[in-house]
């Protein structure tokens, strides 16, 4: 018996508090494992358990060997894992929430290359417009528009996104061009609906300063798909994610209106940040499944770059 095995045991006696349900997990005999952990003691030199019938008892040396040897027995689990994943092929179900317009407008599209590049990975993407508990509904990754608090939570910034304002090219030409956040007060704002709260859109200029502006909202929806899709048709205008209009403003579809203030809605500090749950070791799946979202966002973000640098906003 290794030495290894003979830990391995005793921890696994001591977890179980009988050498019976020891045995039992172990595929072996109570007498066996009685004797192999006295072989333990022998070569240690010093009784780590007083026996009885009813229960086993740590001595003041068993408790100190037992809580270095545990910790002991972990890390090498882990080292094992780690080395393991590093060799073998990715594989298992992957489960990921996303916010409706990163899922609908980025991860959606990407699935198809990944699962190419990871077929034994099954991807069940979950999209909505909450906050989701990754322990309670058993979640892998969660894609969110703005930073957790909760510090049991590992997060990852993709990247910084910019809010701003929108408008169909018919729209514009109907209304009065805003030169300014008050010039709103004029316009068919269409909002995100926040728990029923006015809809509530801050600014803030180049100088720094900044104002909340209660703008008046015809329309609301708890959906970023909804209100880009209305916008374009000319019913208002949305103040939306920079990543989720860019293509339509290449395309005409959209102009962006008030280009020289910051605007948002929640805060300035806005993004995607992908959470997932606190590990020394992130499984194999949730690491190559970021790590190539990661890569496939670099295009998007520099395409972004460039078509905000190269449009002229009315």
């Amino acid at each position: 018996m290794s030495r290894y095995d003979a830990m391995d045991l005793f921890v696994a006696a001591v977890r179980a508090g009988s050498f019976s349900e020891a045995a039992r997990q172990a595929g072996l005999t109570p007498g066996a494992i009685s004797r192999r952990i006295s072989a333990l003691e022998g070569r240690l030199g010093v009784q780590l358990l007083r026996r009885s019938t009813r229960k086993l008892m740590l001595t003041e040396a068993g408790r100190s060997y037992f809580l270095r040897v545990e910790k002991l027995l972990e890390d090498l689990e882990e080292a094992e894992a780690l080395a393991s994943s590093l060799q073998s092929t990715p594989k298992g179900r992957l489960t990921v929430h996303s916010r409706t317009m990163f899922g609908v407008t980025v991860l959606a599209p990407l699935v198809p290359r990944f699962q190419a590049l990871h077929p034994e990975i099954q991807v069940e993407l979950r999209i909505s417009e909450r906050q989701i508990s990754l322990r309670d509904e058993d979640c892998d990754l969660d894609f969110q528009v703005l930073p957790s608090r909760d510090k049991s939570l590992m997060q990852k910034k993709l990247f910084a996104s910019e809010r701003m304002l929108v408008a169909s090219p018919a729209y514009v030409a109907r209304h009065p061009l805003a030169r300014a956040p008050q010039d709103l007060d004029a316009h068919n704002c269409l909002t995100y609906l926040i728990g029923g709260q006015e809809p509530v859109w801050r600014f803030r200029a180049a100088t720094g300063e900044a104002a909340d502006i209660v703008v008046p909202s015809g329309f609301s929806s708890n959906n970023g798909l909804v209100l880009r899709d209305l916008a374009m048709r000319g019913h208002g205008i949305a103040l939306l994610d920079d990543y989720t209009v860019v293509d339509a403003i290449a395309a005409g579809s959209l102009v962006r209106l008030l280009a020289a203030y910051e605007a948002t809605n929640t805060t300035f500090d806005s993004g995607i940040f992908a959470f997932y749950l606190e590990a020394k070791n992130l499984s194999q799946k949730i690491r190559v499944f970021l790590d190539f979202i990661v890569d496939e966002v670099r295009p998007m973000l520099a395409r972004r770059k460039s078509v905000l640098a190269s449009m002229s906003a009315p």
